[in-house]
C-alpha cells in the first residue's frame, strides 16, 4: 500500500492510460478522484472502483475551461481535505491525418486541451503544494515528446513537444521548494487512441501497418499504473524535472527488430 492516505487527482480518468492509473493508485491505497467531460462516464468509473472498495470520488471537468479545473481543485480538497499529487493525464489527438484536413475548432481543441489545460492545472496546483510544503505533479507526454518527427499526427505531437518544455522549465523554477514535478512518455499504449483513430483516406496504408507497430512498440497499460504509482510514493522535492519514458532498452530494441523483420517479410506494406 504505497499510497495509502494520498490523495491522487487524475484529470481524464474514465478510461484509457488515465483510468489505468486511477486503477493502480486506489490498488495502492490513495484517495483518488476521477475526472473527464462526462458526467455518466465518471459515475459508472466511481461505481466501478467502490465495488473494489477503493476510496474514490469524481467530478465533471473539462480541462480546457478554468472553471472546471477549479471546481476539480476544490472537491477534491473538501472531499478529502488534502491533495498530494496532481496528474495532467486528459489529452487529445486528431488521428492520423494530414495538418491542413484539420478545421480550426480541431486545432483550438487540441491546443487548448494539451497544452492550455495542462498549464492552467498547473498555475492551480503549484500554490497550493507549495503553501503546504509538499507536493507532486506528473504531467503526460506523447509522441513528439521529445521534437521526432511525426507525420500526419503533427497536432497531437507539437502540443506534446509544448509539455515536454513546459515541464522542464516549471521544474527549474520551483526546484528550491520541497515539490516535484515530472514528465511521463508511455509509449504506445493500446487505448482508444488507436483503435477508434480517424485517420485521413490517404493514408490508408499506414493505418494498415498500425498493428504492426502496436504489436512491435506496444506497451502494457498496467505498467503505466504502476510508474505512476512508484512516483506518486516519491518523497516530494528529493528529484525533480525527471523525464520517465517506458519505451526504451530492450523493449525499444525488440520493437525496431520486429519492424525491420515485418518490412522484410513483406507483412508491411
Amino acid at each position: 500500500m504505497k499510497l495509502i492516505d494520498k490523495v491522487v487527482v487524475i484529470t481524464g480518468s474514465t478510461r484509457g492510460i488515465g483510468r489505468a492509473i486511477a486503477w493502480s493508485c486506489a490498488q495502492h491505497g490513495a484517495r483518488v478522484i476521477i475526472s473527464s467531460r462526462k458526467e455518466s462516464a465518471v459515475k459508472k468509473t466511481c461505481e466501478t472502483f467502490r465495488k473494489e472498495n477503493f476510496k474514490v470520488s469524481g467530478i465533471k471537468a473539462n480541462v480546457a475551461v478554468n472553471a472546471d479545473l477549479i471546481k476539480l481543485f476544490n472537491h477534491s480538497v473538501e472531499t478529502w481535505g488534502q491533495i498530494d499529487v496532481w496528474i495532467n493525464n486528459a489529452g487529445l489527438s486528431a488521428g492520423m491525418r494530414f495538418f491542413d484536413e484539420l478545421s480550426e475548432e480541431e486545432v483550438k481543441e487540441i491546443v487548448d486541451v494539451n497544452i492550455t489545460g495542462t498549464m492552467q492545472a498547473s498555475r492551480i496546483i503549484i500554490p497550493y503544494f507549495i503553501k503546504q510544503e509538499k507536493g507532486i505533479l506528473i504531467n503526460m507526454g506523447g509522441l513528439g515528446s521529445r521534437g521526432e518527427k511525426s507525420p500526419h499526427l503533427t497536432s497531437y505531437a507539437v502540443t506534446k513537444a509544448a509539455v515536454t518544455s513546459f515541464t522542464k522549465n516549471l521544474a527549474e523554477e520551483y526546484k528550491e521548494h520541497p515539490i516535484s514535478i515530472h514528465m511521463i512518455i508511455p509509449g504506445m499504449v493500446e487505448t482508444d487512441f488507436y483503435n477508434d483513430i480517424k485517420a485521413s483516406p490517404k493514408l490508408t496504408k499506414d493505418l494498415q501497418n498500425l498493428p504492426y507497430a502496436l504489436e512491435a512498440f506496444g506497451v502494457p497499460i498496467e505498467e503505466v499504473g504502476k510508474l505512476c504509482v512508484e512516483i506518486a510514493a516519491q518523497e516530494p522535492g528529493k528529484v525533480t524535472g525527471k523525464t520517465y519514458s517506458l519505451l526504451r532498452g530492450k523493449r525499444l530494441m525488440r520493437g525496431i527488430a520486429l519492424m525491420i523483420w515485418y518490412r522484410l517479410s513483406g507483412k508491411m506494406k
